[in-house]
């Protein structure tokens, strides 16, 4: 059982738009992925995606949104809906979902649970269950194969209750603050989506408060290191450093006061004192690149805050990436980290895409197309398999050197990028 009970908004994929609900096409947001965003901005726990399409093409466009969804929701996303087989699973956690659901009003469903769970692991395949019977009915294959229950019927909730052994998500049509507390009280109980939770997301925050006063273990983003512990400079503020927690590049360094702190814990994003303005002000308020927060710790004296964030567009006001450019000094020396040297090669590839150069190789791989950098990749591959089995080290270097380049020429065609690949990995 998770350490704390979730509060999870719902989006019903139909058309590449959100819908209101299962039996309800009316459209409620031309733009699924900003309702994603926009619900993990007010501190949604997770997000479930019903693809509601049925033809395979409507499936495939809807997999292409849900992979939108992921990336701009910053919190875990189940997807669900349209699942028939094995591949459709993969589909699901490959589009960056974090759990993917298996519709048990579908008997084939029911047995590829076990293949399913065996194939990706058990903590990331759901059940989706209409009816407490079903959970009884498929007691066995559950709790062996299922990390959890999503239960779409009302009715039954106290049932579900009563006989499942793995932990439930349960759907509440309307908000009644008694009935949150009640359910989440329940050991049994996981967390709770539905309208409830779709039509209350400004309130999040005041609900898990709620909560969290009535001893339910929700997350509220209570800080280790309370205000009154750190050390603060002259002007009774602390210096933050802000990184990309993927990168590790710093973006800028500013300041806090006490509310700005509070501030930046309760929302998620970050909030700084400004000492020209003398006012607390949210990175991101006027021109929408906010700063999510992912890890922040202190220093060992505890003077300074280090922040990990994902930044959305450019951290600098000058719209630079980074607010660090002004060159003062530097020596020569070689990029070695392997992020930094993959991205400068793969963008030199991408600008010859789109500024051809005389007597370029790339751009001959480009203009011969798909099919050239397709056997030219096939060649270096088998190149690698040859080199490996000579003794000298070098030449395999050598080999998946050159495998590479013809790689990323590969994924420059295709659209793909460092950061979905590096995502994949992650995930895996």
């Amino acid at each position: 059982m998770n350490s704390y009970k979730k509060l999870i908004p719902c989006i019903y994929l139909s058309d590449k738009k959100a819908v209101a609900g299962f039996k309800d096409s009316t459209v409620i947001s031309e733009d699924p992925a900003a309702l994603a965003r926009f619900y993990g901005e007010n501190n949604a726990d997770e997000l479930i995606v019903f693809d509601l399409s049925c033809e395979d093409e409507a499936h495939e466009e809807a997999l292409d949104m849900i992979q939108i969804i992921c990336r701009e929701a910053q919190i875990p996303v189940i997807g669900a809906g349209n699942v028939k087989r094995m591949e459709d699973i993969k589909k699901l956690l490959y589009a960056g979902c974090a759990k993917a659901a298996l519709n048990y009003s579908k008997e084939d469903n029911v047995e590829l649970t076990r293949e399913v769970s065996l194939k990706f692991g058990k903590e990331k395949i759901v059940a989706c269950i209409a009816e407490a019977s079903e959970i009884e009915k498929n007691e066995g294959m559950l709790t062996e194969f299922a990390d959890q229950v999503i239960l779409t019927g009302v009715k039954t909730i106290k049932r579900a209750i009563e006989v499942s052994k793995i932990p439930v998500i349960v759907t509440l049509p309307e908000v009644s603050l008694d009935k949150i507390i009640e359910l989440l009280s329940c050991e049994i109980i996981a967390g709770i989506t539905g309208p409830a939770i779709n039509e209350n997301v400004k309130e999040l925050n005041d609900i898990k408060d709620l909560c969290a006063g009535n001893g339910v273990k929700v997350k509220t983003f209570e800080p280790a290191i309370k205000w009154e512990e750190l050390k603060k400079n002259s002007e009774g503020l602390v210096p933050v450093v802000v990184q990309d927690y993927k990168t590790r590049e710093v973006l800028m360094v500013a300041y806090m006061n006490e509310e700005a702190y509070l501030a930046t814990l309760k929302s998620g994003r970050m909030n700084y004192y400004s000492r020209s303005r003398k006012e607390q002000w949210l990175k991101g308020g006027t021109s929408g690149h906010f700063q999510y927060v992912k890890e922040i710790t202190a220093d060992c004296d505890k003077d300074t805050i280090l922040a990990k964030v994902s930044q959305v567009g450019a951290a600098c006001h000058t719209g630079s990436r980074s607010c660090f450019f002004n060159e003062i000094m530097k020596k020569e020396y070689e990029v070695t980290n392997p992020l930094e040297v993959f991205e400068s090669v793969l963008g030199v590839i991408k600008d010859r895409k789109v500024h051809p150069k005389d007597g370029s190789y790339t751009n001959y791989l480009f203009d011969k197309g798909i099919d050239k950098i397709l056997k030219k990749l096939g060649e270096e591959a088998t190149e690698i398999v040859i080199a490996a089995k000579n003794p000298n080290a070098n030449e395999i270097k050598y080999e998946i050197a050159d495998f590479l380049y013809h790689m990323m020429v590969l994924m420059v065609e295709k659209g793909v990028t460092w950061e979905e690949i590096t995502d994949e990995l992650a995930r895996r």
